[in-house]
């Protein structure tokens, strides 16, 4: 019956005068009801409200956040040129494991429970927001979204690297036939070979995304037996730092180029999850930040810093080992990792400037807070779950090594676990 009494009206909304009485009265009423509502004031934040200390926290947590996540991202960019923080050493993955679990609680416990509790917030008007689960939507779509864009993205990349790639080695074959016809017969056969794996099962960009397919059809392709699989790959891992390892003898060369395959594809995929990754964590580092600024309270300001700045590091490693992985230029690298540690601080900037006339409360601002912070939360969720867990954790380095198994799953939990408690403070 009450469904009837709905609808009723919105049935009236072709007769223009019903519409123009209908429209204030209704909707208009409804925003003005909700604005006026005792629940949209926090008596919390009212009794301990104090804005000089408030301010001083806030010009602390921009230092700390700023330190926090120019040497998270710093350490992976630097450390490649130190053998123990290499980022194809064990202590970078089980590093990286941390990290991932931590951008894993981050999506699931803090932003799409924040997007939550702001599109669920009784000051927003009930229809709308109460009649439908927006945040698990908008994580959806982010998720699926971003799902397309890795995909068309490394699409892009690799037809772009294998159009350069065939002109780079149509160019070494025509040299290489007058001096030496042998040399140039060898030359065409492994090029054929290489790409004809390259281009089918190994460089398809679907079965990259997905993890799974990529290692299945590279134990298939590369190593089809278990332990010769992982002798090989050992054998190719000690030769990894000589360039030239794959022009040694037949054997060596059918590893180098099973291999050098795999480098350039890892190397394609790891160009766009540092992209995608940094616009997820930029894209909530902005909110987390201008929700801090805004912030009149040192009761909610104090455990927010040392939560975000532990946020901050190991969202920083990651992003940072994406970037050292994806072999960008000096520049492009600087550039992205000084965008990345300075999102945060300048979100608490911006809330400063506006925190005299800023109702975080307020009807807009609590469904610009939930809709971005439901859609970080998927973009966060898809790419720890893909881009940085599966692409680890179901490779052949992986599955070859028991003790990093062993070690990487516990970080991982122990990241996500660490993440997922500091909910109770922030």
């Amino acid at each position: 019956m009450f469904i009837f009494e709905d609808i009723l009206p919105l049935l009236r909304l072709d007769r223009l005068g019903s519409k123009s009485r209908l429209f204030p009265e209704s909707f208009l009423q409804t925003i003005t009801d909700a604005m006026s509502n005792t629940s949209c004031q926090s008596s919390e934040l009212e009794i301990c409200r104090d804005e000089s200390a408030a301010l001083k926290l806030k010009l602390i947590a921009i230092a700390s956040i700023l330190l926090a996540g120019v040497a998270g991202v710093a350490i992976p960019l630097i450390g490649k040129h130190r053998k123990f923080l290499r980022t194809d050493g064990s202590l970078f993955v089980a590093a990286k494991a941390f990290a991932a679990g931590v951008i894993l609680a981050t999506g699931f416990v803090h932003m799409l429970a924040g997007g939550t509790e702001a599109l669920t917030n009784p000051c927003l008007p009930e229809y709308p927001w109460s009649k439908f689960p927006f945040p698990g939507f908008f994580a959806m779509v982010a998720s699926l979204v971003t799902l397309l864009v890795d995909f068309v993205g490394t699409q892009y990349y690799e037809r772009k690297q294998g159009l350069s790639k065939a002109s780079t080695e149509e160019q070494g074959r025509v040299g290489s036939l007058d001096p030496d016809s042998d040399s140039g017969i060898v030359l065409v056969v492994e090029t054929k070979d290489g790409n004809g794996k390259v281009f089918g099962e190994e460089e398809g960009g679907g079965m990259h995304i997905v993890g799974m397919h990529a290692h299945a059809a590279h134990h298939r392709h590369s190593h089809p037996h278990g332990q010769d699989g992982c002798d090989g790959l050992l054998r190719s891992r000690a030769h990894h730092h000589d360039h030239d390892h794959g022009h040694d003898d037949g054997h060596g060369h059918s590893h180098g180029h099973g291999h050098g395959g795999e480098d350039d594809d890892s190397g394609v995929r790891h160009v766009v999850v540092s992209q995608i990754l940094e616009l997820g964590i930029v894209s909530h580092s902005v909110i987390i930040g201008l929700s801090l600024g805004v912030s009149l309270s040192p009761c909610t300001i104090k455990p927010l810093i040392a939560a975000l700045s532990f946020h901050q590091f190991f969202e920083g490693f990651a992003l940072g080992g994406c970037i050292s992985q994806a072999q960008f230029k000096t520049l492009s690298a600087t550039i992205m990792a000084c965008f990345f540690a300075i999102t945060t601080p300048a979100g608490i900037g911006i809330g400063i400037a506006i925190a005299s006339f800023y109702n975080h409360y307020s009807p807009a601002a609590l469904v610009i807070e939930g809709v971005l912070d439901s859609l970080s939360a998927g973009i966060l969720v898809y790419m720890a779950l893909v881009d940085l867990i599966a692409a680890d954790f179901l490779s052949k380095r992986m599955s070859c090594n028991f003790r990093l198994q062993v070690v990487s799953y516990f970080m991982l939990f122990l990241g996500a676990g660490l993440m997922a408690s500091l909910a109770i403070w922030a």
